[in-house]
């Protein structure tokens, strides 16, 4: 986590009590890292998170009993798993994102597109 948010020295956070604390503010001041709070009660502040926690929440947590942290690690692995490994996803022309990774030469589903129409690989 460290090493993703002190490259790009920003990062967005939902407003819930366990993001807002002097510790993570601290930690942010020392990492050259600014904050970027979604405003509360304006979810579209940051769709992409909020529809992903949406599908996380329908897909397994409301879906599966965790009997354990290790039962929970496994469940939730598994449907990490599928999630980005085989359900296709709308937004990237109904492919997983693992082909995303996979792709030589393309690094957003615009470039894949644009590739597989034409002679990238």
């Amino acid at each position: 986590m460290q090493e993703a948010l002190t490259l790009d020295h920003h990062t967005r956070a939902s407003v819930r009590t366990e993001f807002v604390s002097r510790d993570l503010d601290l930690w942010a001041y020392r990492h050259d890292v600014t904050l970027d709070f979604s405003r509360p009660g304006k979810p579209t502040d940051n769709a992409f998170i909020e529809a992903f926690n949406g599908r996380l929440r329908a897909e397994c947590l409301n879906t599966h009993w965790f009997l354990s942290l290790e039962d929970a690690r496994e469940k939730l692995e598994r449907w990490r798993r599928h999630y980005n490994e085989v359900r296709p996803h709308g937004a990237i022309g109904n492919k997983t994102p693992i082909t995303l990774l996979n792709h030589p030469v393309a690094t957003s589903p615009t470039e894949r597109a644009e590739c597989e129409n034409s002679s990238c690989q």
